[in-house]
């Protein structure tokens, strides 16, 4: 039976309300800038395309936009933003209408990066910031200029984990928004309780992809880089800068999305996943692969354990004044079926 004929999901709309293209950019809130653009750069890679008193602004080596990441200076660490990019302006009118419909709070914004363009940011909900765009300053690609990578060399943000209570009541909302299902975990039982999903909209394994824990919080964020070796000598340059103790699980080959990868955290504890290695999407008649909560493989393709911090840590999200959105428990520890 394929995942849509159980009847438990409406089928990811082929005519979504407005047009997503992909993930985009990150904001996260830091307590030392200094700290976080040298993990970030020095360490990682990315390139700094402004700075100013207050925020560093990041970019990957196949970005012509002026940035990815945005580190803002805070006195506490929070997730301020999930960025996706949209297809036009129009698709910004469209989304401030239908969110407005939907009674989200919504505000309009203008981008930091001194081109005026049109930013629409707005709580959706299941309780995340997000901020929608277009149009962005350019900025100089990256790509072949080898003489200046270096790290993990980053070739594009990739994707972002949520953490939330429940994937199941998550996933009608981007099936809505026409994302579409790659893989998932489910919890073997009469139920086939979803555990963990990955969805997608440009056509590789996923952009958004979702783990049960207390929510919303951000999980991680992924960036693509070039090959496994870049993941090696990631890892290899900060052990020497005295960061050993930040890479938290891998590196390894996961089972979902078959990919390589490695964990890390920066300064601040925000997570940060660099990944390689996934496969083609884009086809009309692809089916999700379902992995059983209990296969050891499924997090971790060699069957390594998983630490309790991946599971139980995250970082917070805030409103659009800056408060702290509450946590709601999960309704199911995936940790309960399996010790892996």
């Amino acid at each position: 039976m394929g995942f849509f004929d159980s009847g438990k999901f409406e089928r990811p709309a082929a005519d979504p309300p407005f047009d997503v293209m992909r993930t985009a950019r990150v904001e996260f809130h830091v307590t030392d800038l200094a700290e976080s653009k040298h993990f970030y750069a020095d360490l990682l890679g990315l390139v700094v395309t402004e700075e100013t008193a207050d925020a560093v602004y990041l970019r990957s080596y196949e970005d012509r936009h002026h940035h990815c990441v945005a580190l803002v200076k805070a006195e506490q660490p929070k997730l301020g933003a999930l960025g996706f990019r949209v297809r036009s302006e129009e698709d910004l009118d469209r989304a401030h209408a239908w969110y407005c419909e939907r009674g989200c709070a919504v505000r309009w914004t203008e981008a930091p990066d001194g081109s005026g363009a049109r930013q629409l940011r707005l709580v959706d909900p299941l309780g995340f910031q997000v901020e929608l765009f277009h149009a962005s300053a350019p900025a100089e690609l990256m790509q072949q200029r080898y003489h200046l990578h270096r790290g993990a060399r980053p070739a594009r943000i990739d994707h972002f984990n949520l953490m939330v209570p429940d994937v199941e009541a998550a996933l009608p909302y981007y099936f809505e928004l026409g994302f579409r299902i790659s893989e998932y975990i489910a919890h073997d039982g009469p139920e086939d309780r979803i555990l963990g999903a990955w969805t997608f909209r440009k056509p590789d394994v996923h952009d958004v992809s979702f783990t049960t824990s207390h929510g919303p919080r951000l999980h991680h964020v992924g960036f693509y880089v070039p090959d496994s070796t870049a993941i090696l000598q990631a890892c290899d340059g900060l052990a020497a800068a005295g960061y050993s103790a930040e890479i938290e699980r891998g590196p390894g080959r996961h089972g979902v999305s078959a990919a390589y990868f490695v964990y890390l955290r920066d300064p601040d504890g925000h997570r940060v996943e660099l990944v390689t290695m996934d496969y083609y999407t884009g086809d009309p008649d692809l089916e999700p692969i379902r992995w059983s909560s209990s296969d050891p493989m499924r997090r971790t393709f060699w069957g390594h354990h998983v630490p309790d911090s991946w599971y139980t840590e995250g970082s917070p999200t805030l409103d659009l004044d800056g408060a702290p959105i509450p946590l709601v428990d999960p309704v199911r520890d995936e940790r309960s079926v399996t010790t892996t």
